[in-house]
């Protein structure tokens, strides 16, 4: 779709609002990681090198529209402004006169943060009337918050309709990493989608097998497609009420011309804790007293071929336990396997979900990735083929 950047319009001389996520983790009142924070550096460096005045929107954890001090914004001013290198002049409201004065008061490269959107009931209920008095207070829009580009929010979707609205840098870096990756990819596209249940992923499974060329299952989800295809797992985590889904899925994307693949030998163990007696056998002898918990050697080789074909891949989801050694193996081979494919040019590789980013910084392999997103609901609800309201509004 079609979405302004900040090189579309005209800023000199503009209050410009900025939508951005900054809702940092906290302990005792002090950012604990800024890199949300040092994320949209760029974008309010861009915007006031184009002359014009940065005022942030932002929301702070779920007050669910109640004034609750610990989540007040002014907790983050101080890091802002380690990050920024210039003043920030907090508004203790993001609506009328608080934040009008603060408005007024910033002068020079100082930059307004405006309080929790969400202290108001109408943000989340997208009310016409708060988004109204927000777009009063500048004279363009600017999201550059992907992460909150699923909500349809007054302050993510409300206000851009309301006034000449673009993407930020963030913004659109994320848009456009995405759409090389499943809107108008270069084939072969390989998907890796792995997880817990498969129950949780139905919408994502089903667009991926309509739009990529192999779709590699890891984690839980694929001992239920292995017990839909008469597989037993012992005391493996499976959805075994999900397998005629699994069945259907299979089909859909042998309709579709899809590749599925499926772990051809597992990791196996008694006990699911760090170190435990484990061994690797085929896929089809787990035994009946053990528990599948990653993906073996075989299986990594056999998709390090797959990925060697492939010039475009997208990643959500781990392919074992990887949060417990050594089960950890399988993710931690095939992340790097991608990141050596993307580091020599082959291969433009996209990953997002939280256990996705916590799998790929573990294994090393994260700042090898073409990109890697940082957005959850927004990337999955993108990779389930949904419009999100936050980026449509854009348009």
């Amino acid at each position: 779709m079609a979405w302004k950047t900040l090189d579309d319009i005209d800023l000199a001389g503009k209050t410009v609002l900025m939508r951005v996520d900054i809702n940092v983790p906290m302990e005792n009142g002090v950012v604990t990681d800024a890199t949300r924070i040092e994320k949209i550096v760029p974008t309010v460096k861009d915007i006031q090198a184009k002359g014009g005045k940065v005022v942030l929107l932002a929301h702070f954890d779920r007050p669910k529209g109640k004034v609750v001090p610990e989540m007040s914004l002014a907790h983050v001013q101080g890091a802002l402004e380690a990050a920024l290198g210039s003043k920030v002049v907090f508004a203790a409201d993001c609506i009328g006169a608080p934040a009008r004065e603060a408005i007024a008061r910033a002068s020079g490269d100082a930059v307004v943060l405006l309080e929790n959107t969400r202290f108001h009931a109408g943000e989340e209920k997208n009310d016409e009337g708060l988004a109204r008095e927000m777009a009063a207070l500048g004279d363009v829009f600017v999201n550059d918050a992907f992460s909150a580009a699923h909500r349809a929010h007054a302050s993510t979707a409300g206000i851009a309709h309301l006034m000449p609205a673009a993407a930020g840098r963030l913004m659109e870096a994320e848009l456009r990493a995405l759409d090389a990756a499943l809107g108008a990819p270069k084939r072969p596209v390989v998907a890796v989608v792995g997880g817990a249940k498969v129950s949780t992923k139905l919408d994502l499974l089903g667009n991926l097998v309509a739009k990529v060329d192999h779709l590699v299952i890891g984690g839980g989800m694929a001992n239920t497609f292995l017990v839909a295809q008469g597989v037993e797992v012992g005391k493996s985590l499976a959805e075994r009420d999900m397998a005629q889904t699994a069945r259907e899925i299979l089909a859909k994307a042998d309709d579709a011309g899809c590749a599925i693949h499926l772990p051809i030998d597992v990791v196996v163990a008694r006990e699911f804790k760090a170190g435990a007696a484990n061994e690797t056998v085929p896929v089809h002898a787990c035994p009946a007293d053990a528990m599948i918990l990653d993906a073996g050697p075989a299986t990594v080789a056999a998709l390090r071929d797959v990925f060697a074909t492939a010039q475009t891949l997208i990643w959500n989801g781990p392919l074992g336990a990887f949060e417990i050694e050594p089960f950890d193996a399988a993710t931690n081979a095939a992340a790097r396997a991608v990141a050596d494919l993307t580091q020599a040019g082959k291969l433009v590789s996209v990953a997002g979900g939280g256990d996705t980013v916590a799998a790929l910084n573990k294994a090393g392999a994260a700042n090898s990735f073409s990109f890697i997103s940082t957005a959850g609901g927004a990337f999955l609800e993108w990779m389930e083929g949904k419009e999100l309201p936050g980026v449509a509004a854009l348009g």
